[in-house]
């Protein structure tokens, strides 16, 4: 397998003038259970969010909700520099806000304007930032005008605060409503090589040259069952299933840009080696064939 390497991955610009890698980390997994609470270990926490950069990973996603706020604590400890003019020495923090929670696996949408800036200004604070590159809508809160949501992160984009605008989990005419009111350089929707419900927003983004971050982007399930589609192709490969179906991510389209979550050093390093691996026709085939 190739060396771990994030940067084999190519790059994509958001918004024109911010260039990441196509291969990012998802932090929300650096919680406690449910996604509640402090890690068991907060030290191997620190260790993999480390890791990530020093294998060329400059894409962080997070979110308030992440334990809350302890996903976004952790990375200001593991990865902030200090210094104000570039406080994470290149790499992209990406927060969302929008959910709260009320327990382990509970998540409500809560987007009242004022909500929404208070959230701001916490992770600013929290990530010791005075501008989020890339801010997402976690949702779309149904019982708020959508306008006013999207109104009050082009407020906060104004400001200064918020240098990029995304969202997460959006039809295509969210997508377009939300293209109405600010400019939208990134969409997160849970998609994946046997999940394609989002497939239609994927062909917008890549129309419109929008960033696509797909969450939940290993899903392999029965296809890497022994004997099975994604077994065949894994021992003809040398790859395991999950670099396979980051792989097929990173080959569907120029605009993803998969955000792989762990706490294990040894599945970070395996996640970031899929950027290496090159698949023939006939495999990618395999693989759009094994659903």
């Amino acid at each position: 397998m190739p060396t771990p390497d994030a940067a084999a991955a190519g790059t994509l610009t958001l918004g024109g003038d911010l260039p990441v890698t196509r291969m990012g980390y998802g932090a929300m997994r650096l919680t406690g259970e449910g996604i509640w609470g402090e890690p068991a270990d907060p030290d191997n926490a620190i260790a993999v969010l480390r890791r990530a950069v020093e294998l060329g990973v400059d894409l962080i996603d997070t979110a308030d909700s992440y334990g809350p706020a302890v996903a976004e604590d952790l990375i200001r400890i593991a990865l902030h520099t200090g210094r104000s003019d570039d406080p994470y020495g290149g790499v992209t923090i990406a927060t969302k806000g929008g959910l709260v929670r009320t327990g382990p696996g509970e998540w409500h949408a809560l987007g009242r304007p004022e909500y929404l800036r208070a959230a701001c200004e916490m992770s600013l604070r929290r990530l010791g930032v005075e501008r989020i590159d890339l801010y997402q809508l976690h949702r779309i809160d149904p019982q708020v005008p959508a306008s006013e949501q999207f109104g009050v992160l082009g407020d906060l984009q104004r400001e200064g605060k918020i240098r990029h605008l995304g969202l997460s989990e959006v039809s295509v005419a969210e997508l377009e409503e939300a293209r109405g009111h600010v400019e939208v350089v990134s969409v997160q929707n849970r998609y994946n090589l046997v999940d394609r419900g989002s497939e239609e927003v994927l062909e917008v983004c890549a129309a419109s040259g929008i960033a696509f971050l797909p969450w939940f982007p290993v899903a392999v399930g029965r296809l890497a069952r022994p004997g099975g589609p994604l077994d065949d192709l894994a021992a003809s490969t040398g790859a395991s299933p999950a670099q396979l179906a980051l792989a097929w991510l990173l080959h569907r389209s120029p605009v993803l840009v998969p955000i792989p979550g762990t706490s294990s050093l040894s599945h970070l390093e395996e996640n970031v080696s899929a950027a290496g691996l090159e698949l023939t026709p006939e495999q990618l085939a395999a693989l759009e064939a094994a659903v």
